[in-house]
């Protein structure tokens, strides 16, 4: 079971190439879902207004990934798929990188496009600070407050993440609990009977 991946831990922005006179300008952005993408792109375009081209690749997913590549108007498959090449290189999931082209009025020819973007996306993705993300579950526990030191112990002895908790007479703890240990620990909170365990 996959249950955690790498990503970019923060944005990247305008790591140049010069190709004959063309300017490459790289970016990477780390992004939850296929929503993130269209505003950025949008943004890129506004601050390169004279951009010819802004071509880019992403990838989502920790398991079952998802990918799309874009060459914005270059010959097929010359932007888009070496920008994502480079993605895959990394071993990166989450992320977006945009190569902006504003051209320099000497073609490059379809190798040479591609030499450019794959370049670009490398610097781009060696400029950034790669993380490794846990993927989690969030479990919330219902008790008496007679039960609380065996909440917390349990909590405590698995090392879990304690993300909100209300203490009353009636009490609700919701903790984070990483994919691959999730059987172990319903399991185990099972043998705990006075408690009930809600997944989100």
């Amino acid at each position: 079971m996959i249950d955690s991946y790498k990503t970019i831990s923060k944005s990247v922005s305008a790591i140049l190439l010069k190709e004959r006179k063309s300017k490459f300008y790289g970016y990477a952005f780390p992004i939850q879902d296929e929503d993130d993408v269209k505003p950025i792109l949008e943004e890129l375009r506004k601050i390169y207004p004279s951009a010819n081209h802004v071509c880019y690749a992403w990838q989502l997913g920790a398991g079952n990934r998802t990918y799309r590549a874009n060459d914005d108007g270059e010959p097929n498959n010359s932007a888009g798929m070496p920008i994502y090449g480079q993605i895959q290189s990394f071993g990166l999931t989450n992320v977006l990188v945009a190569v902006v082209r504003i051209f320099g009025g000497t073609k490059l020819g379809v190798g040479g496009l591609i030499s450019a973007y794959k370049n670009t996306a490398q610097l781009t993705l060696e400029s950034s600070k790669i993380v490794e993300r846990i993927i989690k579950e969030q479990l919330t526990l219902n008790f008496e407050y007679s039960e609380m030191d065996a909440v917390m112990r349990f909590i405590k002895k698995n090392q879990l993440e304690l993300i909100t908790q209300e203490l009353h007479l009636k009490c609700d703890v919701t903790i984070a609990v990483r994919k691959k240990e999730l059987k172990k620990i319903m399991d185990e909170l099972k043998s705990l009977h006075k408690i009930t365990v809600s997944r989100h």
